[in-house]
């Protein structure tokens, strides 16, 4: 049995769910930039719903949307966004991105995603994590073709990506009409090579601002960076 995860303000039930709290969706949720003061949001595979949950946390968004392909984790996400206290702003889909991108007419504000990445050729016995961990259950194509769809004009899109993926993504973006504006590498500690991107896309060619964030020193010792993206959220910062 997986323990909650118990974050300052919610908790995360994850026993069944195949996608337990990582540092990728935490970095996610506390990183992406809500300055243009979302009415509505939309977390594209929520997963235990972690990341909605941050958003609901950090902004005033009336709508906060959520889309969960998996049974188990769509039921878990459901129970988390009910027992948080924005349960009234939360609502979760159990679709496909591909069915719920033909289906719904609206359009969001914001749109998050912590998508699946493991491109690898290899697959493991557990279909439910594979589904959660492979881009063959939503190709970055089809994800970015989706975002350009249910975007509004002005609106923004976040995620976090493997750093070796960072410009092949950012090449299908712009086939999309989505070009990069906010772009953070993040390594694990100052003698590693960076293994994750966060990426905020709109519409509109600007200056991209790129930034890098190390998560620690030393093992345990984490940087003042990290502390302060993440420390509205975690116990022990």
């Amino acid at each position: 049995m997986s323990k909650p995860f118990k974050f300052k303000q919610f908790t995360i039930h994850q026993d069944r769910t195949a996608m337990k709290v990582g540092t990728d969706g935490v970095l996610l949720g506390a990183w992406t930039s809500l300055e243009s003061n979302p009415f509505s949001i939309l977390d594209i595979g929520t997963g235990t719903g972690l990341i909605a949950l941050q958003l609901a946390q950090r902004s005033h968004a009336e709508i906060i949307d959520a889309i969960e392909i998996d049974d188990d984790a769509y039921e878990q996400a459901v129970d988390n966004f009910e027992n948080s206290p924005w349960s009234d702003r939360l609502f979760c889909y159990h679709a496909s991105f591909d069915e719920f991108v033909h289906e719904i007419e609206d359009k969001y504000d914001l749109i998050v995603s912590n998508p699946p990445f493991y491109t690898e050729n290899y697959k493991t016995e557990n279909t439910q994590r594979d589904t959660a961990r492979f881009t063959d259950a939503l190709p970055f194509d089809e994800l970015l073709q989706g975002v350009a769809k249910l975007l509004e004009p002005k609106g923004t899109f976040h995620t976090i990506i493997p750093h070796k993926a960072h410009n092949q993504f950012v090449a299908l973006a712009k086939e999309n009409h989505l070009f990069p504006y906010k772009t953070c590498h993040v390594k694990g500690n100052p003698e590693t090579d960076y293994k994750r991107s966060l990426l905020s896309f709109s519409f509109e060619e600007r200056e991209n601002q790129i930034t890098e964030l190390i998560i620690e020193t030393t093992r345990h010792q984490y940087t003042d960076d990290y502390i302060a993206l993440t420390k509205d959220f975690y116990l022990k910062l």
